[in-house]
C-alpha cells in the first residue's frame, strides 16, 4: 500500500463488540456427533446474538447398552476440558451446553460441581440443560409431577430421575428410547415422538419433558403443548431460554411454546 493510500484510509478501527454479535457471542458446546443443537438454537437466536458451535470430539458408538452409553457419556465428559479451551479462543460472552446427559449425573450437587469446574476453567457463566429445564418448569408454576422421555438407556434415565427429584419434582413416568448410536438419536421420526408424548400424558402428570439434545423436539414440543394444554418442555428450548434470560434478554418469541412467548 502506498503511503498516500495509507494516509487516506487511516488506522483500522476496532469495535468494542463483535460486528455480528454486538449483543452477545454465545459459545455452544456439544458433541461432534450432534446435528440438532446448532439448527435448533439458530431458530431461537435473536438479532445481534451469534451462536458459535464448538465440538467435543466423540466417536459414534453402535449397538448401545447401559454400559456402552455410560462409557460414551464418560468420553464426552473427558473431552469437555479441551472443547472449552477451544471455545474461549473466540472470546465468547457466555457458554451454552449442548449436551444433556452429563449434566444430570450426581443430581443437583453433581451438576453444581460441574458448573463450578466450567466457570473456574473459563471465567464465564454457562447454561446447562438439566438446571435450565428445572428452572423452566418452575417458571410455568404449579408443576410438581412430571413425565419425561430421553434417547438414553435406563441407567441414564435414573440420573435424570434423581436430578429432578432433587429439585422437588415427582417423576410419574419415563421412557428411555434406547437409541442405538449418538447419530441415530437425530433420526427418530417425529410421528414416533408424538406417539410417545401422548403415551406419557396422564391426568396426574403436570408437565412432560424431553431430554437429550440430539433429539429434535423444539417445534414438536410447542405443538404438543398446545394440543395437551399443559407444559411440554424440550431441553434445547429450555437451555437457550435460560441463556437468553441469564444475559438479560427479555424479548418474547412465538412458535417455540409458552416458555419463550410468556416467560
Amino acid at each position: 500500500m502506498s503511503a498516500q493510500l495509507e494516509a487516506l484510509i487511516g488506522p483500522t478501527p476496532i469495535n468494542p463488540t463483535d460486528i455480528l454479535g454486538p449483543r452477545r457471542v454465545f459459545a455452544v458446546i456439544g458433541p461432534s456427533t450432534n446435528t440438532v443443537v446448532q439448527p435448533d438454537m439458530e431458530m431461537m437466536r435473536p438479532q445481534g446474538v451469534t451462536n458459535q458451535y464448538r465440538d467435543i470430539y466423540v466417536e459414534d458408538p453402535v449397538a448401545l447398552s447401559d454400559d456402552a452409553f455410560n462409557q460414551g457419556a464418560a468420553k464426552i465428559s473427558a473431552g469437555m476440558r479441551d472443547a472449552l479451551a477451544t471455545a474461549v479462543t473466540c472470546r465468547p460472552d457466555y457458554l451454552v451446553l449442548g449436551v444433556s446427559a452429563i449434566s444430570f449425573v450426581g443430581g443437583k450437587v453433581g451438576c453444581a460441581d460441574f458448573i463450578a469446574q466450567v466457570e473456574d476453567q473459563t471465567g464465564l457463566g454457562i447454561s446447562v440443560g438439566s438446571v435450565a429445564t428445572a428452572e423452566a418448569l418452575r417458571a410455568y408454576g404449579n408443576v410438581r409431577r412430571i413425565a419425561f422421555v430421553s434417547p438414553y438407556y435406563p441407567t441414564a434415565n435414573a440420573n435424570v430421575r434423581g436430578f429432578f427429584s432433587d429439585y422437588g419434582f415427582e417423576i410419574v413416568h419415563d421412557v428411555p428410547l434406547r437409541c442405538t448410536s449418538w447419530t441415530n438419536i437425530a433420526r427418530v421420526p417425529e410421528d414416533h415422538m408424538r406417539k410417545v408424548i401422548l403415551a406419557l400424558d396422564a391426568d396426574n402428570v403436570d408437565a412432560i419433558v424431553q431430554v437429550g439434545t440430539n433429539l429434535s423436539m423444539v417445534r414438536l414440543a410447542a405443538e404438543m403443548e398446545e394440543t395437551l394444554g399443559k407444559p411440554v418442555v424440550a431441553i434445547n428450548t429450555a437451555t437457550y431460554w435460560h441463556a437468553l434470560r441469564a444475559n438479560g434478554f427479555t424479548e418474547k418469541m412465538t412458535g417455540f411454546g409458552r416458555l419463550l412467548s410468556d416467560f
